[in-house]
C-alpha cells in the first residue's frame, strides 16, 4: 500500500497468473493473486454495456476508478474520506467523485471534475478513459437513497502529487491483482441501532473496503469472470 496522508467476459483462468515470485505482496508475505494486463482490462470493459438502474433517480453522481502501472504490477487508487458528521460515508474508503452539476457535459465529466477537486489530478489531461461500470443505487446507513452512482475506469499515464480537499483524508494505491483474487476477501462487523451485523469487505493492512465502494469494485471484478 502506498498511502499519501493529508498534511466478452474473460474467464478466471484466462487471467489467473501468479503475481510474481513474492506474490507481489509488498512485504506482507506471499499473496496469491491475479496479474491482469491492460488488454485484459480493455477486453473486460468492452464485453458488455454498463447496466443502468431502471427506476430513474432524482440525482446522479459519478466516481473514477483509476488504474496505473506500479512498481510491482497494476495498482488502483482509493481515497479515505475525511471524518464529518454530515457525511453518510464519513471516514470510509471510496473512489474520488461526487454529484453531477449542471455544467458537466456528462457523467464522465462529473467524475473528472470531482477527481480534480478532491485529489488534484486532471484525468482529462493525465489519463485515458477505458470505459464505464454498472450504475448502482446509493445506500447510506442501510437506507437506499434517491441517488445513483456511475463508476468510470481510467488509466493514469502521468505521476502526480495529490492535493487533497477537505473532503479527503488520504490517498492509497493498492495492488489490483490482490484485490481481484480471493485472499483479501473478509467480513467486518457493523453496529446499527444496537445490533451487530456482518458485511463482506476487502482487507489490506489497515485498509477496509466495504459498503458502496465494495459493491462498485465487485462490479469491476465481475467483468473478469470472477465470482463475488
Amino acid at each position: 500500500m502506498d498511502p499519501v496522508s493529508r498534511g466478452g467476459t474473460r474467464s478466471w483462468a484466462a487471467i489467473a497468473r501468479p503475481a510474481g515470485a513474492e506474490g507481489r505482496a509488498r512485504g506482507r508475505g506471499k499473496i496469491e493473486g491475479v496479474d491482469p494486463t491492460w488488454t485484459d482490462v480493455r477486453t473486460a470493459l468492452a464485453a458488455r454495456a454498463p447496466a443502468q438502474v431502471t427506476d430513474p433517480p432524482s440525482s446522479r453522481a459519478a466516481v473514477a476508478l483509476i488504474l496505473r502501472d506500479g512498481a510491482q504490477g497494476m495498482e488502483v487508487l482509493f481515497i479515505r474520506r475525511a471524518e464529518h458528521p454530515q457525511d453518510p460515508w464519513s471516514g470510509q474508503m471510496a473512489f474520488p467523485g461526487g454529484r453531477a452539476e449542471p455544467g458537466d457535459a456528462d457523467l464522465r465529466a462529473t467524475a473528472i471534475r470531482e477527481t480534480r477537486e478532491e485529489i488534484g489530478v486532471d484525468l482529462a489531461a493525465a489519463a485515458e478513459a477505458l470505459g464505464g461500470l454498472d450504475e448502482v443505487r446509493a445506500m447510506a446507513r442501510l437506507r437506499p437513497m434517491n441517488l445513483t452512482i456511475t463508476p468510470f475506469v481510467f488509466r493514469l499515464h502521468e505521476s502526480f502529487e495529490p492535493v487533497l480537499s477537505d473532503e479527503v483524508r488520504s490517498v492509497h494505491w493498492l495492488p489490483l491483482g490482490e484485490l481481484l483474487g480471493t485472499a483479501r476477501r473478509s467480513t467486518m462487523d457493523y453496529a446499527h441501532q444496537g445490533e451487530s451485523m456482518q458485511f463482506p469487505c476487502l482487507r489490506i493492512d489497515e485498509v477496509v473496503i466495504w459498503g458502496l465502494t465494495y459493491r462498485m469494485f465487485m462490479s469491476f471484478q465481475e467483468r473478469f469472470g470472477v465470482s463475488a
